[in-house]
């Protein structure tokens, strides 16, 4: 019999048939499974979930009580979970020191779980700021640290999933995408270890002005930046404005969050400044944001395949660093996670991981072929095994084949991909 529970009413020994609320409500792949031990049970119970649907018929009831003479041992496993929870918290910072490479699968999970816990602390960050209230930079910190060791366990992993995930809170999702980008890229580029760290912070602090201007709590980044170019442009001066109140913070930080918008060839703002007169780490920041946004669309225009966005990126000749770019294409490859691609044999697929050891041949989700028309069962090309029988032939044109909206598409096909392996 299934039954709707509350999250908090969830207890060892259920079983967990479906999540009531989105991916980032909760840190699991896939329901489907018995609470057997109290990780889990601190997990679910500490989650934003609207409820829990659990199966009586095969895991214990919500009604089901343990006898009085348990009650000592029930009250222990209760309890257990709490200081368990606290060491789940914990774990990020140790991951740090621990680079052991995983695969794609493996750490899409991991990288589900850090979203959700780095989303709650942004949202606390960036509701204080829409209230006037002083930042503590300090609270956001710990989720630098959790995306660096995702990212040095599998480059892909993270940035993948951002893009290929259903989330209105684009203001949270940006954020998150550029600082993984910005790791990854640093990483790329052998800055010191402190280095990687700050650039990381840097890309969840580059927007952080946008919470100080007009309607920011009603509107997307597109919309606010569709709306009027000369409002927009104030967020880099208001965010810098406000970081600057924390003494603490680096000056690469600072320098990122104020240039960014920036252009090698002077076209840029808040100063128009010009090749070296623009810091490094804003030179990063300025590909890694603008990627981004490419991603994304501006309320007008939808958003870029990620293929595409990278085409554009380079297409801009004068505006970003080269040889910085050339390091960023590296790093998200020439078809990027999520990318929409055509093969040679007329199917269409999406690129769902990196192939480490030939980057212009990466890992694929068929799921449509042009010869029938339709939709084909999603099976996985790993293209630098297929010899010379399939390959990339371009970016696909996915107009007119009666296929769902390209962000709804890539989240089935990225589901597709990776729920079997669970």
């Amino acid at each position: 019999m299934l039954k709707t529970v509350a999250a908090s009413e969830v207890e060892l020994g259920m079983f967990v048939h479906k999540f009531e609320g989105g991916w980032f409500d909760h840190p699991f792949w896939k329901a489907g499974f018995v609470i057997e031990d109290a990780d889990r049970l601190a997990a679910i119970r500490e989650s934003r979930l609207r409820g829990v649907v659990i199966d009586t018929s095969r895991g214990r009831d919500v009604e089901t009580k343990a006898a009085p003479c348990d009650a000592p041992d029930s009250a222990q496993a209760a309890a257990q979970p709490v200081s368990r929870a606290k060491r789940i918290r914990q774990r990020a910072v140790a991951q740090v020191a621990a680079p052991s490479r995983t695969t794609m699968a493996q750490e899409v999970e991991a990288a589900a779980t850090i979203a959700q816990q780095a989303r709650d602390r942004l949202s606390q960050t960036f509701i204080a700021a829409r209230l006037g209230k002083a930042l503590d930079v300090r609270k956001v910190e710990p989720v630098v640290s959790d995306i660096l060791a995702s990212v040095r366990r599998n480059p892909q992993a993270f940035s993948g999933l951002m893009r290929c995930k259903l989330k209105h809170e684009d203001v949270f999702r940006h954020a998150l995408s550029v600082s993984a980008l910005m790791v990854a890229l640093a990483d790329r580029m052998r800055l010191p270890p402190q280095e990687v760290h700050n650039c990381g912070l840097a890309g969840l602090l580059l927007d952080i002005g946008v919470n100080y201007l007009p309607q920011a709590d009603h509107a997307s980044l597109g919309e606010l930046r569709h709306r009027s170019e000369r409002v927009w442009r104030q967020h880099v001066m208001l965010g810098h404005r406000v970081l600057q109140n924390d003494t603490d913070l680096p000056q690469l930080v600072l320098d990122a969050c104020l240039m960014h918008h920036e252009r090698i060839d002077g076209h840029g703002y808040p100063q128009q400044l010009t090749g070296d007169e623009i810091p490094m780490v804003a030179r990063m920041a300025a590909i890694c944001d603008s990627f981004e946004f490419l991603l994304a669309g501006n309320g007008t225009a939808p958003g870029l395949d990620p293929a595409a966005a990278v085409e554009a990126l380079r297409a801009q000749a004068g505006a970003f660093d080269e040889d910085i770019l050339a390091q960023f294409v590296e790093v998200v490859g020439l078809y990027p996670v999520g990318a929409f691609v055509m093969l040679q044999s007329r199917k269409l697929a999406m690129v769902i991981d990196e192939d480490r050891k030939d980057p212009l041949r990466p890992v694929v989700q068929a799921f449509y072929s042009l010869d029938t028309g339709e939709r084909i069962l999603p099976h996985r090309i790993v293209l630098s095994e297929c010899n010379d029988n399939e390959r990339i032939v371009g970016i696909a044109d996915l107009t007119g084949l009666g296929l769902p909206a390209d962000a709804q598409l890539r989240e089935l096909v990225f589901l597709s991909a990776f729920r079997s392996q669970h």
